[in-house]
């Protein structure tokens, strides 16, 4: 019997929804998997990978450090290299640099050699939908259920950043809007807006697969933390 613990970031943001879409998974693959919320340095040792939710990056960075998880989640991203997956304020927190941070800026615990442009598709009431092709899931895969609220995207891959970030899908056919004659960051090339990478043990998702009730990326990371 294969049992594995899951660990997600209970700091603030989608948590429970994360869980729920892991034992999902799971279930779907007939895995004996232990979904728990972390909050603490000790559950996170417990993990053998660990997603950080959407939610307000700036606030889970402060409660990480203010309850002395930052160092742990910096020390397990990046020294120990267990998989970690972020979905949109957690691909916030787990890149490199990030633009468009509140002023003073915003601790990262890094780990991806990108830099990400925050609230790239602008406030939360121009959240979206949008039904997405991703490769990763398999050749002929039904569309996904992308859901965006205020989502960044990855306006740059760093150089220098050691083993090489793979870039998994884009999202086609956006705008780049104006805002007070400041042009937002111009992330598209001909194929879209880059919303999910992966390099080494850390994926990082712009948008929001806890907020639907799809469970195949979910699945998809479980096995490729198993190796399957």
């Amino acid at each position: 019997m294969i049992l594995i613990t899951i660990g997600v970031l209970a700091l603030q943001g989608g948590f429970i929804e994360h869980i729920n879409l892991v034992r999902k998974a799971a279930e779907q693959l007939r895995l004996h998997v232990d979904a728990i919320e972390v909050r603490t340095a000790q559950e996170l040792a417990r993990c053998d990978g660990l997603i950080i939710p959407g939610g307000e990056s700036t606030t889970i960075s402060f409660v990480a450090a203010q309850s002395g998880l930052l160092e742990p989640l910096r020390d397990y991203v990046k020294v120990q290299k267990k998989p970690v997956w972020g979905t949109c304020a957690g691909l916030i927190l787990l890149s490199n640099e990030a633009n468009a941070t509140k002023k003073g800026g915003q601790e990262l615990i890094g780990g991806l050699g990108v830099r990400v442009h925050r609230n790239h598709f602008g406030r939360q009431i121009e959240s979206f939908e949008s039904n997405m092709d991703l490769p990763f899931l398999g050749e002929g895969a039904a569309p996904f259920p992308g859901v965006f609220i205020r989502a960044p995207v990855v306006e740059e891959v760093l150089k220098g950043s050691g083993e090489d970030v793979q870039v998994l899908a884009k999202l086609p056919g956006r705008v780049n809007k104006m805002k007070a004659g400041v042009s937002q960051a111009n992330t598209k090339d001909d194929s879209g807006d880059i919303i999910a990478v992966k390099q080494g043990n850390v994926l990082g998702t712009s948008f929001h697969p806890e907020l639907t009730t799809d469970a195949r990326i979910h699945a998809w990371w479980l096995k490729s933390i198993l190796g399957q």
